[in-house]
């Protein structure tokens, strides 16, 4: 299933802020089109109310997992860039509904709290989950390829 004539596949993952676990989400997919060599995936990132900055404590873990995000600017999505996804992975801070993207777009609300202003421990937790999440969503992809 595409959104496009071509192979491509497009995913998004957005949040409110851009700042946090929507970065997280897009370093892990990122690893996995890599590791896997799926080149047909593209990762688009953004959010509704894009904050200044990627959070200070999400780039300390990511840190962690040999990650820099500190060059990562949070930005805006569009509800048309969102339309031309195949996959959208919203964070559990959204108020995107199908109806906004059309029955379509595969449109994922993965539940997850919020790291901003967290202490390390929790936002590893995020981070471990967002992890599983993108692997699973790929291991999906990587069958439908």
């Amino acid at each position: 299933m595409t959104a496009d004539t071509d192979d491509t596949i497009r995913i998004a993952f957005m949040c409110v802020q851009n700042a946090g676990r929507s970065q997280m989400s897009t370093a892990f997919a990122e690893r996995e089109r890599d590791r896997r060599g799926l080149d047909n995936v593209d990762i688009l990132t953004g959010g509704t109310a894009p904050a200044d900055s990627v959070h200070e404590e999400v780039i300390e873990v990511m840190a962690e997992e040999d990650f820099d995000l500190s060059g990562r600017e949070p930005r805006d999505i569009s509800l048309d860039a969102l339309r031309s996804c195949d996959y959208v992975a919203t964070m559990g801070c959204s108020t995107l509904d199908v109806g906004d993207v059309g029955e379509a777009v595969d449109v994922r609300d993965w539940g997850l709290p919020d790291p901003d202003g967290e202490d390390l421990d929790a936002v590893r937790a995020i981070r471990d989950d967002i992890e599983q999440r993108v692997e699973s969503l790929f291991d999906e992809l990587d069958g439908s390829a």
